[in-house]
């Protein structure tokens, strides 16, 4: 069975990889190549406390869940605290010009960054979700974070902070916008991905599975197609406008109003068919999606 390691802070990360103390307590910049490599470090397990964001140059695999991922040339990944990584051997001399920017949460406090770092949902997408840059956008990610490592190497004063969380910030807008390009020229792999959900959910609301199973989740939407439900919920919104909860309303809406105007069934019965648990959620919902009561809607139709 594999060992379990839970890494706290930097320091404790630079121990484990066996590399010198770390210049500031809160963020480390770590290249591949100045990793001892020993057999120790693999085919375990380690859940660390901090924000990961790692260019991989050469292949590599790691373990995330149960499966493994082959990462090719210029793939950014991003993990956050709580995450499990289990990383495998390579051989020797692989992904030597590789790196990790590891930060911890209590870098960003105070800042407006810290209040909406969750904001930045690719850092909680499956691996097999990663990030694959063009020779600019590495070029791109490459300065920013040389900034960061220049910035946190110098001998910290007031303004340390402010400006490393700056380029900090700067770093993540850039992966926004490059994996918006991603979703981009990936359009007609995510067209698939709407058409799936969009049966999904009609064959879910057309069945009895809402009476049995309750009102599908985010979760159990992103199960069904192989992704994350972050990744789900941000393709479906580049595509369509919306998310994947507003899917499943506009779904689940759409059934509403046909058991409204086409059963005698009551309203609370109604509500416990589609999947409530208290009726009043599902008037409420109504009320906000449609601009009336399910008992109005029914007497105006």
């Amino acid at each position: 069975m594999s060992e379990f390691i839970k890494v706290k802070s930097i320091s404790e990360l630079h121990r484990t990889l066996g590399i010198g103390k770390p210049k500031h307590p809160a963020i480390s910049l770590v290249y591949t190549k100045d990793v001892n490599l020993t057999a120790d470090l693999f085919n375990k397990k380690y859940l660390w406390d901090f924000y990961m964001i790692s260019m991989k140059y050469e292949n590599c695999d790691l373990q995330y869940g149960r499966n493994y991922y082959d990462f090719e040339e210029g793939t950014l990944i991003f993990t956050s605290p709580g995450q499990v990584i289990a990383p495998t051997a390579q051989p020797a001399g692989a992904n030597e010009n590789g790196w990790a920017l590891y930060f911890h949460p209590d870098l960003l406090q105070k800042s407006e960054l810290g209040s909406k770092i969750k904001s930045y949902t690719f850092f909680s997408y499956a691996f097999h979700e990663a990030l694959h840059l063009s020779e600019d956008e590495k070029n791109t990610v490459n300065r920013c974070v040389a900034a960061i490592e220049q910035e946190y190497r110098q001998n910290i004063d007031k303004h340390s902070q402010t400006v490393i969380v700056s380029n900090m910030e700067l770093l993540l807008n850039y992966c926004n916008r490059f994996y918006d390009r991603q979703f981009y020229t990936r359009s007609s792999h995510q067209q698939g991905v709407v058409e799936k959900i969009e049966e999904l959910l009609l064959a879910y609301f057309n069945s009895d599975q809402s009476l049995q199973q309750g009102i599908p989740s985010v979760k159990y939407c992103a199960e069904q197609v192989n992704l994350s439900p972050n990744y789900l919920s941000d393709l479906l919104k580049k595509e369509t406008g919306k998310n994947t909860q507003e899917h499943i309303h506009y779904h689940l809406i759409e059934k509403a109003k046909n058991l409204l105007l086409t059963s005698n069934a009551s309203v609370n019965e109604i509500s416990y068919d589609l999947g409530f648990e208290y009726p009043q959620y599902f008037g409420n919902l109504f009320k906000k999606k449609v601009g009336m009561s399910p008992n109005k809607f029914r007497q105006v139709n």
